[in-house]
């Protein structure tokens, strides 16, 4: 089975299409080091909630957006090998010059349970 890793981060909403560039030239950085597929959700329907919520988890701001993507492997030893090529490539954005707060940004790794 695949394996993921997801990704939930704030993203200004002035910094939208820059965030979308962002992802459309690490998506070719990614697959050159195998992964399968990057998918980046822009957040449309996000409640507030009372205890726990994406908007809480990421402290998004009142001028900010919810961003929900993730990335599929073709295994975990794939995923895990990717990266350490990603660290390692120029392509690769610098945190430091992301256009989001990547130290708000929560991500995992995770293994495929079911799929449908």
């Amino acid at each position: 089975m695949t394996y993921i890793d997801g990704f939930v981060l704030a993203v200004p909403d002035a910094k939208r299409e820059e965030y979308r560039r962002h992802a459309e030239e690490i998506a070719p950085v990614l697959k050159a080091h195998g992964a399968l597929s990057l998918v980046e959700c822009w957040g449309d329907d996000v409640p507030e909630g009372k205890l726990t919520s994406f908007r809480m988890a990421v402290q998004q701001a009142e001028d900010e957006t919810v961003v929900f993507s993730w990335v599929t492997w073709p295994s975990k030893a794939a995923r895990d090998a990717g990266w350490q090529a990603i660290m390692a490539d120029p392509r690769r954005m610098d945190p430091a010059t992301a256009p989001f707060d990547a130290k708000r940004m929560i991500y995992g790794g995770f293994t495929v349970l079911m799929q449908a």
